[in-house]
This record gives C-alpha cells, structure tokens and sequence, in this order.
C-alpha cells in the first residue's frame, strides 16, 4: 500500500512541477520616450501600447482594415461615407463611425464620443504636438451625433478616408483640464507620462501598472475590458538595449519571448534556433519595414544630390545583406516596399560603384586631401556623424561596414550611438543629428508618406517639435504628389502617382535606402496565437488569442 502511494505520487509531480503561466515576460531592445498614443512615433511605444489601448481601426495580419473599437467600417457603399461640398465649395467627404457597445476606460468610466471629440480638439491646436498634422487640418468638423456615434467632416475626398490611424480616444474625463491649461506644455505634464499607472488611461485588454523608466513596464488584466478574456493575468515588458544580453536573458528564462517588432535580427534569431532546437519558435516575417538612413539636408556637405548619390553608390547593400542577415533582406530602391502593390519595379538602382561614386565626389569639390578624407575648396573634411540606436548589435556591425566602405572613397564618417528613447525622442525630432541617423520606418499597407517627405511636416518649434521630415527635404513637385495622391480614388492613376514620387525619392536621395527588413519573432513553444503583421499595427493588438498549450 505504501509503495503504491509512492508511485502515484511521483507520477503527479511532473503535473505538480509545471510552471502556472500566469505571467509572461516579453523582451524588446527599446524603451518608449513617451507612453502617450499620439504624440511621436515609436515601434517601442507602439507595441507596448498594442497590450493596454485600442484604436478605433487597424490593419490586421493579413493586411485588411478592420474595426476594433467600431461596429463596422463605413464605405461609400454602406452609406456611412457621403460626399459632400465643404463650405467653400469644395469636394469633400462625411464620414461616420459607431463605437461598439460596452466600452470603457480601465477606471470603469465609459468610452464615448466626448473623448474623440477631446483628441479632435487637442489635435487641431497646432501647439500641443500631435500629429498627424495634415488629417486635423483635413477634418475641419467633428460631430458627436451621440454618445456612440460620430462624424468627421473631410476637405477632400481620399482613399484612406476610412482607416483613422492615431486618431484614437483619449480619456476626456482626465486629460481634457490637464490640456486645456496650457496647450504647449501638454507633451510634457500629460497623465501618460507622469501616472502612467492611473487605470483610467488604458481601455486594452491589460493596464499599466508598474513602469521602471527605461528598463520595465508591468501589465495586469483591465477588469473594464469587455472583450474575450487574455491568458495572462500579468504582463512584463522588458527593455534589454543590447541584443546579445537580451539573447542571454531568453537563455537563461528571464524572458520568455522576444518581439519580433523589436528583437534580435534574424542572423542571430536563426543561430539561437539552430543551438537550441524545439525551446523556441521562430517566424520570420518579410514587412513593410524600411531600413534607412535620414540625412540632415542642412548639413552642408549634404546638400548637393550627387554627394547623397556617391554615399549609396559606395554601398555594397546586397553583400551586407549576404554576410551580415543570411540575404534574409531585400535591398531597397526607394522607401515603398515590394510587397505593397504600388512598388515600382524599374525605379531608379543603386549598384555598389565606387568608381561612379569618387567620380561624383570631385564633381561636387570634393577632392582628396593627405590623410584620403575629401575636402571642397574651402578646406573642409567630407565628414559628418553616422548614429544609430546604441546597443543594437546587427546595426553596430552594419555602421561598421558603412564606415569602411564610405572610407574607401574619401567619406569620415563618425560613429556616435544614443539610447533609442534619446535619439527618437530628443536628436531626430529635435533635428539635432549632425549627418547620418540608421533606424527604420515601419508603415500601413500603402501608407502615404506625406509625414516624412512633406516640407510641412519638418519638425520645427512653432508646431512643437510634430512631424518626422527629419531630414528636411524640401521639394515643391513632391508635396504636391503627397497632396494629390490621398485624394485619388482610382487605383491605377494612384499608381502614376506613386511612381513618379519613388522617381523623385530615387533622384534626390533624401534619405539612403538600405533594405526592407525581416523580422525574427521568437517565442516558446508552450506559446500559441501570436500572429506577426509586418506592418505598422504591431502583433500586441491581438494579445487576447495569445493562449498557453
């Protein structure tokens, strides 16, 4: 009888030993600057945010625009999109939304149009900072038709018109007074950031309620939330700037996953896999994820387009791709991916010349001095910085190439590397980098890039710092495609449109194409239900399928 207890006991403690899986420790290489939806743009911000708040529409993984705050998408078909003449005479559009039924902030108070109507109004004050600049300056109405149901009232009829990306809630009962008493200094005392914790902020499927700035933010289920129920009853996000200590910390357990939007690259993603056999799984997911270099025009060496010409020229993109990422990445031509229909094919290429690219030089004035570093006739140095976000060694070893190879035909290019939150939330939308910035764009299905190529959109004081034309391009024939394109409906004269903008892109360089990047999304075995996008909506969105096996 004894022994027979023994067995039976040792046969349960295998089921006795098994982990609960209550909580799940997520790693990403970055740490949000700021945890406010609509103020800047960061991968870091936009995945942490997937767990905690819901936009009113998003692309889901299959690349279709659904609802997620909404009862359906409005269309010119179902009614809920009108045209209609603006005040001035214009063409313009109504269009209307309805929010589902049941929900609410994580304090329990009720989502309604009032909160809309509060991210309207503080996005129409050009002081406070939000962007998109142009869609608040595009809806010049907002009509709360009740507490459910509201309507924009467009300036232009556009193919995007049903899609309203950052245009999200926010929490009126809590924000509006903090805002109203002094727009401009907003970005800087909003509950986000200075109570993040405050449950009232949040409507996801998880609330913040722990943040260590800089290196942790600690989720738990929102009680408030009406939709299926998350498997976990906590969440830790956890920042690790460096790859090789963020791979160490999934070895070791301190993380159970790690973000393919903002992981380890896919070289060493597939070593990992290879040493480690069934422990993890990977996904790799081609996307609409843009590796490129912005260059500061108002550098005055880079100025002149053929010296921005020489830079790619002397770039052998497709041997870093070969030995740095498996030839895992496509080499770019110019920022619009070849997964997304309006991709130009016979865009203007770059091949790996050097020869082309020192004969550009001297054309320019730059002529090689004692030390092999080019000078104008003025005597100075071709040399400028080159940063990226320190800690991240795939693009450590990819400014190490650069650097060399620009080297080889008389470019000094100066290595100075910041923590992700300082140089996305300080030296790039400040404008303050001093040559080269390496990061990647991430973007929506046919995303018009009018925020990074438009001249109104150059960060500048008077609209508080909004924006991401980091580089300061300025190019009249190029607003005005930004301007035309959104408001062409017919898909095949959109795409003329679209190639004459990758034309222009491809000739005057303002920022060097490098590659379209595929992510490694790795994550345990015992894990399922995490489904990758490859594109702006980060795959938290969806944390409410993720199931434990």
């Amino acid at each position: 009888m004894i022994r027979l207890l023994v067995t039976l006991l040792c046969l349960a403690l295998p089921a006795l030993a098994q982990p609960q899986r209550d909580t799940l420790t997520i790693g990403i290489t970055q740490y949000p600057s700021t945890l406010h939806p609509n103020i800047e743009n960061m991968v870091a911000k936009s995945y942490t945010l997937g767990f905690v708040r819901r936009p009113v529409t998003a692309y889901d993984a299959d690349w279709q625009l659904i609802c997620l705050l909404c009862e359906s998408i409005p269309t010119l078909e179902n009614g809920l999109a009108v045209r209609e003449t603006t005040p001035d005479g214009k063409p313009g559009l109504r269009v209307t939304w309805r929010l589902r039924e049941g929900l609410r902030w994580g304090d329990g108070t009720p989502i309604t149009t009032e909160d809309l109507r509060f991210t309207y109004d503080a996005g129409r004050e050009g002081t406070t900072g939000i962007g998109p600049a142009e869609f608040f300056r595009s809806a010049y109405e907002f009509i709360a038709e009740d507490a459910r149901s509201f309507t924009l009232r467009f300036d232009r009829v556009t193919f995007q018109f049903a899609s309203l990306g950052d245009f999200a809630p926010l929490p009126a009962h809590l924000e509006r007074a903090r805002w109203e008493s002094d727009p401009r200094t907003y970005r800087t005392r909003t509950l986000y950031d200075t109570e993040p914790a405050n449950p009232g902020l949040w409507n996801g499927p998880y609330r913040i309620t722990q943040v260590q700035a800089g290196s942790a933010i600690t989720l738990e289920r929102n009680p408030h939330w009406s939709g299926p129920a998350p498997a976990f009853r906590r969440i830790v996000i956890r920042t690790v700037e460096s790859t090789p200590a963020l791979e160490a910390q999934l070895l070791a357990g301190q993380v159970d996953m790690i973000a393919g939007e903002l992981g380890l690259p896919v070289e060493q993603a597939t070593a990992l896999i290879r040493r480690t056999g069934n422990r993890f799984r990977a996904e790799y997911r081609p996307g609409l994820i843009y590796e490129h270099m912005d260059l500061n025009l108002d550098v005055p060496a880079l100025t002149d387009r053929r010296v921005r010409q020489a830079l790619l020229l002397a770039l052998d993109r497709g041997q870093i791709v070969a030995r740095l990422f498996e030839g895992r990445q496509t080499v770019a031509q110019t920022s619009v991916n070849p997964l997304d229909w309006p991709h130009d094919a016979d865009v203007r290429s770059y091949p790996h010349d050097p020869a082309r690219a020192a004969a550009l030089l001297a054309e320019a004035g730059w002529t090689p001095g004692p030390d092999g570093i080019r000078r104008n006739a003025e005597g100075q140095r071709l040399s400028f910085e080159l940063m990226t976000t320190a800690g991240n060694r795939s693009r450590e070893a990819v400014q190490q190439v650069i650097q060399a190879q620009w080297r080889q035909v008389g470019v000094e290019a100066r290595i100075r590397n910041e923590p992700p939150r300082v140089l996305f939330g300080e030296t790039l939308s400040r404008r303050r980098f001093q040559g080269a910035a390496l990061f990647a764009w991430v973007s929506a299905p046919e995303s018009v890039p009018r925020s990074s190529l438009h001249s109104d959109e150059i960060p500048r004081a008077e609209r508080n710092w909004s924006g991401q034309n980091y580089a300061g391009f300025r190019n009249a024939e190029m607003d005005a495609l930004l301007e035309a394109l959104p408001q062409e409906l017919d898909r095949e004269k959109r795409r003329v449109l679209w190639h004459r903008l990758q034309a222009i892109y491809a000739e005057e360089l303002p920022a060097l194409p490098l590659w379209f990047r595929q992510d490694a999304h790795l994550w345990p075995a015992w894990l399922t239900g995490v489904r990758p996008t490859g594109h702006l909506n980060p795959s938290s969105l969806w944390v409410e399928e993720w199931r434990v096996r």
